[in-house]
Protein backbone atom coordinates (compact mmCIF):
# COMPACT_ATOMS: atom_id res chain seq x y z
CA UNK A 1 0.00 0.00 0.00
CA UNK A 2 1.38 3.38 -1.14
CA UNK A 3 2.07 5.74 1.59
CA UNK A 4 0.15 8.90 1.39
CA UNK A 5 2.42 12.10 0.94
CA UNK A 6 2.16 15.23 3.18
CA UNK A 7 0.08 18.20 1.78
CA UNK A 8 3.00 20.64 2.19
CA UNK A 9 6.66 19.05 1.94
CA UNK A 10 9.90 20.75 2.34
CA UNK A 11 12.48 19.96 0.14
CA UNK A 12 15.57 20.06 -2.48
CA UNK A 13 15.33 21.17 -5.91
CA UNK A 14 17.10 21.69 -8.97
CA UNK A 15 21.41 22.75 -8.08
CA UNK A 16 20.46 21.95 -4.47
CA UNK A 17 17.55 24.73 -4.09
CA UNK A 18 14.99 24.48 -1.22
CA UNK A 19 12.04 24.18 -2.34
CA UNK A 20 8.11 23.10 -1.21
CA UNK A 21 6.14 20.59 -3.02
CA UNK A 22 1.92 21.46 -2.04
CA UNK A 23 -0.07 18.01 -2.89
CA UNK A 24 -4.08 18.14 -2.86
CA UNK A 25 -5.54 14.81 -2.10
CA UNK A 26 -6.92 14.15 -5.52
CA UNK A 27 -3.42 14.37 -7.42
CA UNK A 28 -3.31 17.64 -8.20
CA UNK A 29 0.54 19.50 -7.32
CA UNK A 30 2.70 22.19 -7.34
CA UNK A 31 6.32 23.30 -6.55
CA UNK A 32 7.37 26.82 -5.52
CA UNK A 33 11.08 27.46 -5.28
CA UNK A 34 11.94 29.65 -1.84
CA UNK A 35 14.61 30.89 -4.60
CA UNK A 36 12.29 33.99 -6.03
CA UNK A 37 8.98 33.02 -4.30
CA UNK A 38 9.22 31.22 -7.40
CA UNK A 39 6.06 28.71 -8.57
CA UNK A 40 7.98 26.69 -11.14
CA UNK A 41 5.38 23.43 -11.55
CA UNK A 42 1.40 23.08 -10.95
CA UNK A 43 0.24 20.27 -12.43
CA UNK A 44 -3.37 18.55 -12.63
CA UNK A 45 -4.79 15.56 -11.02
CA UNK A 46 -3.56 13.46 -14.24
CA UNK A 47 -0.22 14.87 -13.60
CA UNK A 48 -0.32 17.00 -16.65
CA UNK A 49 2.30 20.10 -16.26
CA UNK A 50 0.18 23.46 -16.97
CA UNK A 51 2.76 25.59 -16.40
CA UNK A 52 5.99 26.33 -19.03
CA UNK A 53 9.29 26.14 -17.98
CA UNK A 54 12.09 27.07 -19.90
CA UNK A 55 14.08 23.69 -21.35
CA UNK A 56 17.00 25.94 -20.71
CA UNK A 57 15.96 27.72 -17.50
CA UNK A 58 19.03 28.24 -15.26
CA UNK A 59 18.42 27.41 -11.61
CA UNK A 60 21.38 29.35 -10.78
CA UNK A 61 21.15 32.78 -8.10
CA UNK A 62 21.49 35.54 -9.27
CA UNK A 63 19.80 34.49 -12.83
CA UNK A 64 15.94 34.50 -12.20
CA UNK A 65 14.15 30.87 -13.14
CA UNK A 66 12.86 31.24 -17.06
CA UNK A 67 9.18 29.82 -16.61
CA UNK A 68 6.73 29.18 -13.74
CA UNK A 69 5.06 32.27 -12.04
CA UNK A 70 8.09 34.70 -11.32
CA UNK A 71 6.94 37.66 -9.26
CA UNK A 72 7.77 41.27 -10.78
CA UNK A 73 8.45 43.47 -7.81
CA UNK A 74 8.79 46.62 -6.64
CA UNK A 75 8.82 47.02 -10.66
CA UNK A 76 7.50 45.32 -13.58
CA UNK A 77 9.55 45.38 -16.86
CA UNK A 78 11.35 48.40 -17.33
CA UNK A 79 8.97 51.05 -15.74
CA UNK A 80 11.39 52.42 -13.20
CA UNK A 81 14.83 52.97 -12.47
CA UNK A 82 15.92 49.34 -11.45
CA UNK A 83 16.48 46.39 -13.20
CA UNK A 84 14.30 44.58 -15.58
CA UNK A 85 11.38 43.18 -13.84
CA UNK A 86 12.76 44.54 -9.76
CA UNK A 87 14.52 41.80 -7.28
CA UNK A 88 12.46 39.79 -5.58
CA UNK A 89 11.88 36.90 -8.43
CA UNK A 90 16.30 36.59 -7.55
CA UNK A 91 16.40 36.67 -4.07
CA UNK A 92 16.08 34.07 -0.97
CA UNK A 93 12.75 33.70 0.55
CA UNK A 94 11.66 32.68 3.79
CA UNK A 95 8.98 30.39 5.22
CA UNK A 96 6.51 32.73 7.17
CA UNK A 97 5.72 30.58 10.36
CA UNK A 98 3.87 32.94 12.03
CA UNK A 99 1.38 34.86 9.26
CA UNK A 100 -1.13 37.43 10.32
CA UNK A 101 -4.29 36.33 10.09
CA UNK A 102 -5.97 36.16 6.30
CA UNK A 103 -10.11 37.30 6.41
CA UNK A 104 -11.24 34.25 5.46
CA UNK A 105 -10.15 31.13 7.27
CA UNK A 106 -8.20 28.55 4.76
CA UNK A 107 -9.55 24.70 5.38
CA UNK A 108 -7.15 24.01 2.53
CA UNK A 109 -4.02 21.91 3.90
CA UNK A 110 -2.01 22.58 1.07
CA UNK A 111 -0.43 25.49 1.10
CA UNK A 112 2.42 27.56 2.26
CA UNK A 113 3.22 30.94 3.64
CA UNK A 114 6.32 32.82 1.89
CA UNK A 115 7.97 36.53 3.61
CA UNK A 116 10.46 38.08 1.56
CA UNK A 117 12.37 41.44 3.44
CA UNK A 118 15.11 43.62 1.93
CA UNK A 119 18.48 43.35 2.53
CA UNK A 120 20.69 45.67 3.72
CA UNK A 121 22.64 45.36 -0.01
CA UNK A 122 18.86 46.18 -1.49
CA UNK A 123 17.85 49.16 1.05
CA UNK A 124 20.57 50.60 -0.67
CA UNK A 125 19.42 49.92 -4.23
CA UNK A 126 16.13 50.62 -3.10
CA UNK A 127 15.69 52.46 0.19
CA UNK A 128 12.34 51.30 1.77
CA UNK A 129 11.76 49.19 4.13
CA UNK A 130 8.50 46.53 3.31
CA UNK A 131 7.19 43.04 4.06
CA UNK A 132 6.39 40.94 1.26
CA UNK A 133 3.98 37.78 2.80
CA UNK A 134 2.69 35.63 -0.35
CA UNK A 135 0.53 32.45 0.30
CA UNK A 136 0.52 30.52 -2.43
CA UNK A 137 -2.27 27.81 -2.12
CA UNK A 138 -3.45 24.84 -4.14
CA UNK A 139 -7.31 24.09 -3.88
CA UNK A 140 -9.71 20.66 -3.22
CA UNK A 141 -10.27 21.23 -7.42
CA UNK A 142 -6.80 21.80 -8.10
CA UNK A 143 -6.62 25.44 -8.20
CA UNK A 144 -3.87 27.21 -7.91
CA UNK A 145 -4.13 30.64 -5.55
CA UNK A 146 -1.59 33.42 -5.45
CA UNK A 147 -2.20 36.40 -2.33
CA UNK A 148 0.42 38.66 -1.94
CA UNK A 149 0.45 41.27 1.09
CA UNK A 150 2.88 44.00 1.02
CA UNK A 151 3.14 46.27 3.79
CA UNK A 152 4.84 49.80 4.33
CA UNK A 153 6.68 49.45 7.11
CA UNK A 154 8.59 52.78 6.24
CA UNK A 155 8.10 55.97 7.61
CA UNK A 156 7.73 57.41 4.44
CA UNK A 157 5.19 56.27 1.23
CA UNK A 158 5.61 52.98 -0.89
CA UNK A 159 5.10 52.66 -4.62
CA UNK A 160 5.97 50.03 -6.44
CA UNK A 161 4.51 48.67 -9.70
CA UNK A 162 3.94 44.49 -10.01
CA UNK A 163 3.25 41.22 -11.82
CA UNK A 164 2.50 37.44 -11.70
CA UNK A 165 4.34 37.17 -14.73
CA UNK A 166 2.57 33.73 -15.18
CA UNK A 167 4.04 31.33 -17.89
CA UNK A 168 1.26 28.81 -19.33
CA UNK A 169 2.11 26.00 -20.78
CA UNK A 170 0.07 25.79 -24.68
CA UNK A 171 0.28 22.82 -27.09
CA UNK A 172 0.83 25.45 -30.19
CA UNK A 173 1.03 29.17 -29.86
CA UNK A 174 -0.73 29.32 -33.43
CA UNK A 175 -4.16 27.12 -31.69
CA UNK A 176 -4.65 29.33 -28.78
CA UNK A 177 -6.89 32.16 -27.99
CA UNK A 178 -7.27 34.91 -25.58
CA UNK A 179 -11.07 36.05 -24.59
CA UNK A 180 -11.86 38.90 -21.93
CA UNK A 181 -8.98 41.58 -23.37
CA UNK A 182 -11.19 42.43 -26.44
CA UNK A 183 -12.12 46.05 -27.57
CA UNK A 184 -9.16 47.15 -24.56
CA UNK A 185 -6.73 49.67 -24.50
CA UNK A 186 -3.14 48.47 -24.41
CA UNK A 187 0.30 49.98 -24.19
CA UNK A 188 2.71 48.07 -26.89
CA UNK A 189 5.86 47.53 -25.22
CA UNK A 190 6.92 46.66 -29.18
CA UNK A 191 6.40 50.47 -30.15
CA UNK A 192 7.63 52.49 -27.32
CA UNK A 193 4.49 52.25 -25.34
CA UNK A 194 2.50 53.86 -27.48
CA UNK A 195 -1.10 53.34 -26.80
CA UNK A 196 -3.83 51.23 -29.24
CA UNK A 197 -7.31 49.66 -28.96
CA UNK A 198 -7.19 45.95 -29.29
CA UNK A 199 -9.52 45.49 -32.69
CA UNK A 200 -10.18 41.51 -33.02
CA UNK A 201 -13.32 39.75 -31.60
CA UNK A 202 -10.18 37.75 -29.73
CA UNK A 203 -6.71 37.71 -28.91
CA UNK A 204 -4.43 34.73 -31.33
CA UNK A 205 -0.81 35.05 -32.59
CA UNK A 206 1.04 34.43 -35.01
CA UNK A 207 3.92 37.13 -34.36
CA UNK A 208 5.48 38.23 -31.36
CA UNK A 209 3.47 39.69 -28.86
CA UNK A 210 4.54 42.30 -25.41
CA UNK A 211 1.18 44.10 -24.77
CA UNK A 212 -0.19 45.79 -21.46
CA UNK A 213 -3.78 45.80 -21.11
CA UNK A 214 -5.56 48.33 -19.05
CA UNK A 215 -8.34 48.42 -16.54
CA UNK A 216 -9.12 44.39 -17.71
CA UNK A 217 -11.38 42.58 -16.25
CA UNK A 218 -11.09 40.49 -13.40
CA UNK A 219 -11.93 37.15 -15.43
CA UNK A 220 -9.56 36.37 -18.42
CA UNK A 221 -9.65 33.08 -20.63
CA UNK A 222 -7.02 31.41 -22.84
CA UNK A 223 -8.20 28.45 -25.12
CA UNK A 224 -6.02 25.65 -25.93
CA UNK A 225 -7.88 24.13 -29.06
CA UNK A 226 -5.38 21.89 -29.75
CA UNK A 227 -5.72 20.22 -25.58
CA UNK A 228 -8.99 21.12 -25.10
CA UNK A 229 -8.25 22.61 -22.32
CA UNK A 230 -9.26 26.23 -20.94
CA UNK A 231 -7.39 28.38 -18.30
CA UNK A 232 -9.14 31.04 -16.24
CA UNK A 233 -7.43 33.89 -14.88
CA UNK A 234 -9.11 35.49 -12.03
CA UNK A 235 -7.79 38.48 -10.07
CA UNK A 236 -7.96 40.99 -7.22
CA UNK A 237 -6.45 44.28 -7.05
CA UNK A 238 -4.60 43.85 -10.22
CA UNK A 239 -6.48 46.43 -12.92
CA UNK A 240 -3.38 45.47 -15.78
CA UNK A 241 -2.76 41.86 -17.99
CA UNK A 242 0.42 41.49 -20.19
CA UNK A 243 0.83 39.57 -23.14
CA UNK A 244 3.98 37.87 -24.05
CA UNK A 245 5.74 35.80 -26.21
CA UNK A 246 8.61 36.11 -27.44
CA UNK A 247 8.16 34.11 -31.04
CA UNK A 248 11.11 33.21 -33.06
CA UNK A 249 13.55 35.32 -33.31
CA UNK A 250 13.61 37.12 -29.77
CA UNK A 251 13.67 32.98 -28.46
CA UNK A 252 16.70 32.35 -30.29
CA UNK A 253 18.52 35.54 -28.08
CA UNK A 254 17.56 34.50 -25.03
CA UNK A 255 20.31 32.39 -23.31
CA UNK A 256 18.06 30.47 -20.96
CA UNK A 257 15.44 30.02 -23.76
CA UNK A 258 15.31 27.21 -26.19
CA UNK A 259 14.78 28.10 -29.43
CA UNK A 260 11.23 26.34 -30.40
CA UNK A 261 10.11 26.90 -26.81
CA UNK A 262 7.81 30.26 -28.15
CA UNK A 263 5.30 27.90 -29.54
CA UNK A 264 4.60 25.93 -26.25
CA UNK A 265 4.05 29.22 -23.88
CA UNK A 266 2.23 32.01 -23.65
CA UNK A 267 1.96 34.30 -20.49
CA UNK A 268 -0.70 36.15 -19.45
CA UNK A 269 0.39 37.98 -16.45
CA UNK A 270 -1.92 39.93 -13.88
CA UNK A 271 -0.60 43.36 -13.02
CA UNK A 272 -0.79 46.28 -11.63
CA UNK A 273 1.90 48.71 -13.88
CA UNK A 274 -0.31 51.85 -15.63
CA UNK A 275 -1.26 53.26 -12.19
CA UNK A 276 1.59 52.79 -9.97
CA UNK A 277 0.22 51.74 -6.33
CA UNK A 278 1.05 53.62 -3.16
CA UNK A 279 1.11 52.46 0.40
CA UNK A 280 1.23 55.37 2.90
CA UNK A 281 3.25 54.04 6.03
CA UNK A 282 1.48 51.45 7.80
CA UNK A 283 -0.48 50.53 4.70
CA UNK A 284 -1.16 47.35 3.46
CA UNK A 285 -2.00 46.12 -0.23
CA UNK A 286 -3.51 43.00 -1.26
CA UNK A 287 -3.07 41.25 -5.41
CA UNK A 288 -4.36 37.73 -5.75
CA UNK A 289 -4.43 35.30 -8.66
CA UNK A 290 -6.45 32.22 -9.23
CA UNK A 291 -5.78 29.83 -11.62
CA UNK A 292 -8.11 27.26 -12.94
CA UNK A 293 -7.64 24.78 -16.09
CA UNK A 294 -11.08 23.35 -16.92
CA UNK A 295 -11.87 21.05 -20.26
CA UNK A 296 -12.91 23.32 -23.16
CA UNK A 297 -16.25 22.67 -23.83
CA UNK A 298 -16.73 25.81 -22.02
CA UNK A 299 -14.75 27.53 -24.57
CA UNK A 300 -14.98 30.27 -26.93
CA UNK A 301 -18.45 32.16 -27.27
CA UNK A 302 -19.46 30.90 -23.76
CA UNK A 303 -16.92 33.45 -22.22
CA UNK A 304 -18.30 36.60 -23.96
CA UNK A 305 -16.79 39.95 -22.62
CA UNK A 306 -20.52 41.02 -20.72
CA UNK A 307 -19.87 38.01 -18.75
CA UNK A 308 -16.30 38.12 -18.14
CA UNK A 309 -16.92 41.82 -16.84
CA UNK A 310 -19.39 40.17 -14.24
CA UNK A 311 -17.34 37.47 -13.45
Amino acid sequence: MSVEKPPVEICKGVNGLDKVVLREVRGSSAEVYLYGGHVTSWRNDHGEELLFLSTKAIFKPPKAIRGGIPICFPQFGSHGNLDQHGFARNRFWSIDTNPPPFPTVSTNKALIDLIFKPSEEDLKTWPHSYEFRLRITLGPGGDLMLTSRIRNIDAKPLSFTFAYHTYLSVSDISEVRVEGLETLDFLDNLKAKERFTEQGDAITFESEVDKIYLATPTKIAVIDHEKKRTFVLRKDGLPDAVVWNPWEKKAKSMADFGDDDYKHMLCVEAAAVEKVITLKPGEEWKGRLELSAVPSSYRSGQLDPQRVLQG
